[in-house]
């Protein structure tokens, strides 16, 4: 039997809640009763009554798989179609700042003003929605992390070599026995559709065409499934996992996306409990989270962040590392490894690799940059003769090919690359993910003739000058040279005036 929108309509407060979700754009919508769910509701009972009786696509697609009601409300609760034409259309107040920011989308950048990786994200920030910036860009409280990951890049410096003949140059490699067309990987990132609505695809796509590895986040917008069914040919993917408290659950997760085809097991470690992201906090985000937690409450209050991650068990440790490769034959792999010391951990716990990483600086503000440890870790392992024993990766703060060249030249495996990757989808969809990769390929062939090398394995460290990397000191403002400094600009926006019509 299929509804009107007034049978939903009646059932419109606590004692009764249904509420219609258009998992599949067509004519019909689904309704469910969620009235007995309220209570365990992650994001609290508040944002659902928000909805009670009425159509909550809007709010519920950008951050749920579309099958998160298929798999956490029992069936009984599933109401059946519900016929759209019948469903009474809200009339919303015209926001000045929604207006305000559909005119900066309709007057941004040209895709091909786009030169670098900074761009897309000056780009996204003027396009995207107030509270999806918020929690992209947001990191750990007064965010010194986040920046120190890119800036500490530049107190690596280059010792080119000269007369080199680098006519051709190669930099593919394998990473976890893939073969990739560019050391580096799409890492994962949550809550895709807050960029785009396609969400998480985009990226499967993209890396598809560059023959780049795709992590697949726990918290995505898109379903499991529908990532890994966006593979094509052989394409591979990893999965990226915070451990939830129920260990069947966690057992589930990870023997599925084996079965699935994931070739890789990323588990993070450097989030028992998530960071105080204040931009996330100020943009008052209120929705509830994603499919992964089920029967517990969060303070919304705190943003995206808190309210989609309160599943993750904090009593997670070494001891439980037997446990997961017990259950899957997967690699495994250690993402939020922080210290050498810990590295030599994972080493002797059998693991077949770490991420050198603070979480995008969104965890402990002050934290040291990837890098740094990457340097610090190296020199150990080879002294121990533990260099092949593990492989090693690197994400954080990447934005240029002289990043992901330095991070090679210290003998990282490879580099994940995250937000760059989400903004440029947010500006333009899946040509701008595609540009950014293909920015950082023209970015790697040149910048591999300069340093005097044809291949990734001729990358070693006597190419670089690390000696300032571990030195934090404040640099004294030189405001002579910061007056008369004509500084790098990002593309402007274009006068308003007619479309341009499309080059074919």
């Amino acid at each position: 039997m299929t509804l009107s929108g007034n049978d939903v309509a009646k059932h419109n407060d606590a004692k009764s809640c249904w509420v219609i979700v258009h998992v599949i754009q067509t004519p019909f919508g689904k309704a469910y009763d969620v009235t007995d769910f309220l209570p365990e509701h992650p994001g609290g009972s508040k944002i659902i009554l928000k909805y009670a009786g009425k159509d909550a696509t809007e709010e519920y697609d950008p951050i749920h798989p579309p099958d998160t009601l298929d798999k956490y409300l029992d069936k009984s609760k599933h109401l059946g179609p519900v016929n759209m034409d019948t469903v009474a259309k809200e009339v919303m107040q015209e926001d000045p700042d929604e207006v305000e920011r559909q005119q900066r989308v309709a007057q941004k950048p040209l895709l091909e003003q786009c030169y670098n990786l900074h761009d897309f994200e000056a780009v996204a920030r003027r396009v995207m929605k107030r509270t999806a910036w918020g929690y992209y860009s947001s990191a750990a409280d007064d965010e010194i992390t986040m920046r120190e990951n890119h800036s500490a890049f530049h107190r690596i410096w280059f010792r080119p070599r000269v007369l080199v003949d680098v006519e051709k140059v190669d930099f593919s490699t394998k990473m976890l026995g893939t073969p990739c067309s560019i050391p580096i990987y799409i890492t994962a990132t949550a809550l895709g559709k807050l960029g785009n609505p396609e969400g998480e695809v985009v990226l499967t796509r993209a890396a598809h065409k560059h023959e780049v590895i795709q992590m697949i986040p726990t918290l995505a917008s898109c379903s499991f499934d529908e990532i890994v069914d966006a593979r094509q040919g052989d394409q591979v993917q990893w999965l990226q996992l915070y451990v939830n408290k129920d260990r069947e659950i966690t057992k589930k997760i990870i023997q599925h996306a084996e079965k699935r085809g994931c070739k890789g097991l990323f588990i993070t470690v450097d989030a028992p409990q998530l960071g105080r992201r204040e931009k996330d906090m100020r943009s008052k985000f209120t929705d509830p989270g994603s499919n992964v937690q089920s029967g517990s409450t969060t303070d919304t209050s705190q943003g995206a962040a808190r309210a989609i991650s309160s599943f993750i068990d904090p009593s997670l440790s070494w001891k439980d590392i037997p446990w997961f490769q017990s259950v899957t034959k997967m690699p495994i792999i250690l993402k939020g490894v922080q210290r050498v010391e810990d590295v030599l951990k994972a080493v002797e716990a059998g693991v077949q690799g770490v991420v050198l990483s603070n979480h995008g600086g969104r965890q402990l503000d002050f934290a040291r940059s990837a890098v740094e440890i990457l340097a610090e870790t190296m020199p150990v392992l080879r002294e121990r003769g533990l260099e092949n024993k593990i492989e090693i990766f690197v994400d954080g703060g990447i934005r240029r090919a002289t990043d992901i060249i330095k991070c090679l030249c210290l003998g990282a495996t490879g580099v994940g690359i995250g937000r760059p990757f989400l903004y440029a989808m947010s500006a333009y969809g899946q040509p701008g993910v595609d540009r950014a990769i293909q920015l950082l390929k023209d970015e790697m062939e040149m910048n591999m003739r300069l340093i005097g090398c044809t291949k990734v394995s001729e990358l070693h460290p006597e190419l670089l000058d690390t000696r300032a990397l571990s030195v934090h000191a404040t640099t004294p403002v030189d405001h002579l040279s910061g007056a008369v400094y004509d500084p790098l600009a990002v593309p402007a926006q274009r006068p308003k005036g007619p479309p341009v019509k499309a080059r074919l």
